[in-house]
């Protein structure tokens, strides 16, 4: 076999080779003891006939077919292996010369694993944040505890800032309604600023069992593309109104609120505690940007089938989180202005796929270069916290007896193996 390479691009090959006659002759013996065994010869068995005999009784077009289609699928995989060429996707073939029995030429063109030159990775810029807790973060906090151990008490007078009020509500743009602007039942504390501005202003004044309109406008920047700027009149029903009587600031407070004996002891215990979040916060973002600026000075050529997989697990995945907030993909689209979906798909979803692609390939290299391994001791103490997650649901422990699933798990553990050396390498004193 004689095979040349040539490049068609940082990510695509174009591979030509070449068979003599003595290659062609093994390609054939395969195909006639492959075909042979569904041939019927006079007095043999099925399959049973000696080659020369049922080679005789073989269709001659079936044959050769079968001759190129194994001198090819042969040939180009043991092409690849001796190139060490790793290829992302099924070569689309070309037969360029077919003499049967003498010669075959034939071009091989596929996607591959590109090479990736890392920039100085023991020398990135990004640094950690200083993460820093100032009173006015406790204070909030305490202000919620304080609130969610209010006392709610129904009253008959004209709502006003603080009190909690139970309302229903309908939104209407040109006289008709919008979607997500209605309410019914909904708790609404005044001051909380769950509404649009303006909107908790309105409620003010009014008494249980009124309705009223709301003449509000919606700001420029709001999420809807459809709503922001626009006038609309939400009809509000107030059925309940609730005074809230807080507790007192005090030690008596910080009792209700978990074991501690004084307000001093849950201030230490909630600045402890943000301080904790913040830093955990803190460092998964030093992991983003870090790779973040990895992947800017390097060399990362991006594959279109690695791009195109990535696409359809995110966009997979965004659909299902949309959902969960109750918001398909049309409404999403449209609020965000995109003028359809194959626009949202060239633009937002295919950024973020090549962004996703371009840290794997470079994380992938920089686990390599730095030889780091998932042992298989680390990868059976993974697999055995994600069994206890789902301890209770026998059908989702099955999966973590499936390869793929111990596989998919062995790639997440690399790759934060590696981001962490890379964190390693970049925040040494």
């Amino acid at each position: 076999m004689k095979s040349t390479v040539k490049d068609l691009s940082d990510t695509k090959i174009e591979m030509t080779i070449s068979l003599d006659a003595e290659e062609l002759a093994i390609a054939q013996q395969v195909a006639v003891a492959k075909l042979s065994r569904e041939v019927k010869v006079p007095g043999f068995r099925k399959g049973k006939a000696p080659a020369d005999i049922a080679i005789k009784n073989i269709n001659p077009t079936t044959l050769q077919e079968q001759v190129l289609d194994n001198a090819i699928s042969k040939n180009i995989a043991e092409a690849f292996v001796k190139g060490q060429i790793q290829a992302l996707d099924r070569p689309s073939v070309a037969v360029k010369k077919y003499v049967p029995g003498e010669s075959l030429e034939f071009v091989a063109e596929v996607e591959i694993m590109p090479k990736v030159i890392l920039g100085d990775y023991k020398k990135l810029k990004t640094q950690p944040e200083k993460v820093a807790v100032v009173a006015s973060e406790v204070d909030d906090t305490i202000q919620r505890i304080q609130s969610g151990l209010a006392k709610h008490k129904e009253v008959g007078r004209a709502v006003k800032m603080g009190d909690e009020v139970v309302i229903d509500f309908v939104g209407k743009k040109d006289g008709a309604a919008f979607n997500g602007g209605t309410g019914n039942d909904h708790h609404l504390v005044l001051g909380s600023k769950q509404f649009i501005p303006g909107f908790e202003e309105g409620v003010v004044g009014h008494k249980t069992g009124e309705t009223f309109d709301i003449n509000l406008t919606f700001p420029k920047d709001y999420q809807s593309a459809e709503l922001k700027g626009q006038n609309a009149v939400f009809t509000t029903t107030i059925k309940s109104v609730n005074e809230l009587i807080l507790p007192e600031l005090d030690d008596k407070l910080a009792v209700k609120a978990g074991p501690f004996k004084t307000m001093t002891e849950l201030k230490n215990d909630i600045k402890k505690q943000l301080i904790t979040q913040k830093q955990r916060e803190a460092v998964e973002k030093l992991k983003e940007n870090l790779v973040r600026e990895l992947v800017s000075i390097s060399k990362v050529p991006v594959p279109e089938i690695l791009v195109a997989d990535q696409s359809a697990s995110i966009e997979r995945d965004f659909v299902n989180n949309l959902m969960y907030q109750g918001i398909t993909l049309e409404q999403y689209i449209e609020n965000k202005g995109y003028k359809s979906k194959d626009d949202w798909k060239a633009t937002e979803l295919k950024e973020a796929a090549v962004n996703r692609v371009k840290a794997g390939l470079v994380l992938a290299e920089l686990s390599k270069v730095e030889k780091i391994d998932a042992t298989t001791a680390e990868l059976d103490a993974h697999v055995d916290l994600y069994k206890k997650q789902y301890a209770n649901n026998p059908e989702a422990l099955k999966q973590f007896e499936s390869p793929e699933v111990r596989q998919d798990i062995a790639s997440r553990l690399l790759t934060e193996k590696t981001v962490d050396r890379l964190v390693e390498l970049n925040t040494k004193k």
